[in-house]
């Protein structure tokens, strides 16, 4: 019965205070405000989607030969990025599909390989290299970015709940209040656990209250439309949320027991949020470079890639060996000079068997036609393989720098709970960097399908694979792609980690000023 009236009390007292109005006024306004902005700018997303979509739909339409097909796939804006960006934005939204190139996160050979034989990567959809971003065309984007959900809470709120707490025990200690509450037949820990409880109510209305105003305005929204797995994904938004704030009340409560003072508790709360939140986040990315110079490794990896290329020269070579063909592939001009063989031109790029041309064959009876289809179809084949070892190449490199280099940020930047909270809150809206992975896979899935279907057709061996007179190529071969976002349970798997740490870091502040708490002399 104690135990209750201490929680009315402490609730009636939050309640009634300045900062409990403060904090409801200034969440509600940042929330609506810049939902409403978040909402046009998912619209804005979306409007370029489908203009995209449906210019790749013409120019696949208007492509007169399979070999110079230029395809590209889209990833749908995530709409659960109005909660947390994550990646979304920075990502960009579309790939080159090509058979000579394999779609990738990341390119470190970039920075060290010469440009004339920067193409072997192809359009490489990378975030490491600003050289070939991933559909990214405005670069005042990186200026001006967008202020999410979880940002308002992260920064907004966690300085709200230390407020909250700066003065919760050195307050009543100051004025006496919590000699008068301990001389009743009451225990120190529940009187803990009342502050506790009132307080993370009182920080959980303003949550709630804006999460709700803001679903009500994404309700009159057309472009966004959210099913029960969002909603699911919206509760541990505010799950991860709730543990958060849980973990600065704490720190608050800590520092309140342990100073007995409410200015000196204020200064100390100041500080350390300014350090985990502001300070402590952005700097642990650049305080250790674990991977030290890799310049060695990556001119290695560009040898290795040369090697590739000088392999693929002398399998060129033996195939021609064997043809009458002559002169420099693709179009063999010492072969067809003076001849009335074809007209038009090609696209060819050093002495790689890279085969992207376009020409107009006049007499497709010639026995020399089948000779070109074999080439061509030879070279096509050729030219995927070699993409697929390059890009296993860069998978090595990528393994030993970008990814390492990323795990050690990643076990820095968990020594603060910002940083915990942003990494969680991303998992559960899809927009982190596995969800980033999981589009680059499907769009090398889709690549794989598209190299089968053309196998199928016999596209490389084809007329129509070199000649644009050949009357209009059935594109319906080609398969469609479809990005799916990851199930809801893998959206857990990969939020629970950190959900985790946050949650342990509760129980360890909790005991840490309960231990205080039960020492202290009044």
């Amino acid at each position: 019965m104690i135990f209750l009236t201490l929680i009315r009390q402490e609730l009636l007292t939050h309640l009634m205070s300045a900062r409990f109005f403060a904090a409801v006024i200034i969440t509600l306004l940042l929330v609506v405000a810049n939902t409403f902005v978040l909402i046009g700018a998912h619209e804005e997303r979306l409007a370029d989607y489908s203009q995209k979509e449906a210019v790749n739909r013409e120019t696949v339409a208007a492509t007169p030969a399979y070999s110079v097909l230029k395809l590209k796939v889209q990833r749908p804006p995530n709409p659960l990025s109005l909660f947390s960006a994550g990646l979304e934005t920075r990502f960009g939204s579309d790939i080159d599909i090509a058979f000579d190139s394999v779609p990738a996160l990341s390119d470190p050979i970039a920075d060290v390989r010469p440009e004339e034989e920067q193409w072997a990567f192809g359009s490489v959809p990378s975030l490491s290299n600003p050289g070939v971003p991933l559909g990214i065309n405005n670069p005042y984007l990186y200026l001006f970015s967008q202020i999410d959900l979880a940002f308002i809470f992260q920064v907004v709120l966690s300085l709200l709940s230390l407020l909250f707490a700066y003065d919760a025990i050195a307050g009543d200690w100051e004025t006496g209040t919590l000699r008068l509450v301990l001389s009743h037949p009451v225990g120190r820990g529940s009187v803990l656990l009342a502050k506790y409880l009132a307080a993370m109510v009182c920080l959980l209305l303003p949550v709630l209250m804006s999460l709700l105003l803001a679903l009500i305005q994404c309700s009159f929204a057309r472009s966004l439309q959210f099913g029960t797995d969002d909603f699911l994904r919206i509760g541990g938004i505010v799950l991860t949320t709730i543990v958060y704030l849980s973990v600065f009340y704490l720190i608050g409560l800590l520092i309140s027991a342990t100073t007995r003072r409410a200015a000196t508790s204020l200064m100390l709360c100041m500080f350390l949020w300014v350090i985990l939140v502001l300070v402590y986040p952005n700097w642990s990315r650049f305080a250790l470079n674990p991977v030290g110079d890799m310049r060695a490794e990556k001119l290695s990896a560009n040898q290795q890639i040369a090697q590739i290329r000088e392999e693929a020269d002398r399998e060129r070579d033996r195939f021609l060996a064997s043809s009458p063909l002559k002169g420099d592939p693709p179009l063999f001009f010492d072969t067809f000079t003076g001849t009335d063989f074809f007209k038009g031109g090609g696209w060819y790029l050093g002495d790689f068997p890279r085969v992207n041309i376009e020409i107009e064959l006049k007499n497709t009876a010639d026995p020399l036609v089948t000779y070109l289809r074999r080439y061509y179809e030879f070279a096509a084949t050729l030219q995927i393989q070699n993409a697929e070892k390059v890009y296993l190449v860069g998978e090595q490199l990528v393994a030993q720098i970008s990814r390492r280099q990323a795990r050690w940020d990643e076990r820095l930047m968990k020594l603060s709970p910002a940083s915990l909270y942003t990494f969680a809150t991303a998992a559960w809206a899809g927009t982190d960097l596995d969800s980033m992975t999981d589009y680059i896979r499907a769009a090398q899935t889709y690549r794989r399908t598209l190299i089968d279907a053309f196998h199928e057709r016999d596209a490389f061996a084809s007329l129509q694979w070199f000649s644009t007179n050949q009357g209009t190529v059935d594109w319906s071969i080609l398969p469609d792609f479809r990005f799916e976002r990851a199930d809801i349970s893998i959206n857990a798997q990969r939020a629970l980690p950190e959900l985790l740490l946050l949650v342990f870091i509760n129980l360890v502040l909790f005991m840490a000023t309960f231990l205080v708490f039960i020492k202290i002399e009044v």
